[in-house]
């Protein structure tokens, strides 16, 4: 993983913006939206951000760039101009702060990249390849709008405004997970208008008993687990254990949700004895053996073989 994934809060933090061109549009309009207090310097702006700057959404600078304009007061320093010389100027400026900084399009002098981002109100799903493929990375969004629910934003909305009630209805984190699943799983849920129908599925789903059966799904894994198939994945997705041979393959694992506790064995009676325990504590399990083994079939019983 070349770049860590983070969303940074930028609400009233000071941002700096050298350059008044059109990249620096595209970036100024983000950061505006993002919250943050942006500065913006160049002896000249396009109408764009002279607009902004003339309604006060922007502190603008007019002048050219010197090393004193970069202070410790800003969190992030963006250089967008056409001249390489004085963009690395402004980055050698802002890297002697300790503040991080974006040359627009010249990696190198990046602390941070920006990704591509699909918005629908409270959720946002950033898409990068590390600046590999930009070609690719706006077919995967294409996609990705294609199949995602229109009503996100309004999901996410109500979900957020039953985070008190939902509390004192259900004390455990585990029971509120298993809430949310359970609700979030109905289909009419993404069919939902308004938060009146999406009431009516809360009411229900809260009337409704818990699933709080235990589950084990065995799946095969081969040496690419680029060919699982999907409904593997839905079911790694869901898993609270995964238990995992030492002989499969590692990177298996990457797939699985993030918050799943993680065991590996390297036998039949071993994991015998895990299964046991896990069983018994009604957890939803994957349980991930090499793809042509037949040494665990005793062991699998009524479960479920992917």
């Amino acid at each position: 993983m070349r770049y860590f994934p983070l969303f940074l809060d930028l609400i009233d933090k000071p941002v700096l913006v050298v350059g008044g061109g059109e990249v620096a549009s595209r970036k100024v309009e983000a950061l505006l939206k993002a919250g943050a207090d942006v500065t913006i310097v160049s002896p000249t702006l396009v109408d764009f951000l002279s607009k902004l700057a003339s309604e006060h959404q922007l502190r603008w600078v007019q002048r050219f760039y010197s090393s004193d304009i970069v202070t410790k007061s800003f969190v992030q320093v963006w250089a967008t101009t056409d001249n390489p010389e004085l963009n690395h100027q402004v980055y050698k400026d802002a890297k002697e702060l300790g503040i991080l900084v974006n040359v627009v399009d010249d990696k190198p002098y990046c602390d941070f990249i920006t990704p591509s981002m699909i918005n629908r109100g409270r959720i946002q799903i950033a898409i990068s390849s590390g600046g590999a493929s930009p070609v690719l990375i706006r077919n995967i969004r294409e996609k990705l709008e294609s199949i995602l629910p229109q009503n996100l934003g309004l999901m996410a909305d109500f979900a957020n405004s039953k985070r008190n009630s939902i509390k004192e209805a259900l004390p455990s984190v585990d029971l509120r997970r298993k809430f949310w699943e359970q609700f979030f799983s109905n289909p009419e849920v993404e069919n939902a208008r308004d938060n009146r129908e999406l009431e009516a599925i809360y009411q229900a789903t809260m009337a409704t008993p818990l699933d709080e059966k235990g589950s084990c799904t065995w799946v095969h894994v081969g040496k690419d687990v680029e060919m699982l198939p999907i409904k593997a994945v839905r079911y790694m997705q869901q898993a609270e254990l995964a238990l995992y041979s030492t002989r499969c393959e590692a990177n298996v694992l990457e797939l699985i949700r993030r918050d799943a506790e993680r065991e590996d064995f390297s036998s039949a009676a071993e994991l015998s004895d895990m299964l046991a325990k896990a069983k018994a504590e009604k957890l939803r399990i994957c349980v991930f053996i090499p793809q042509g083994t037949s040494e665990f079939v005793l062991l699998q019983g009524q479960d479920l073989v992917i």
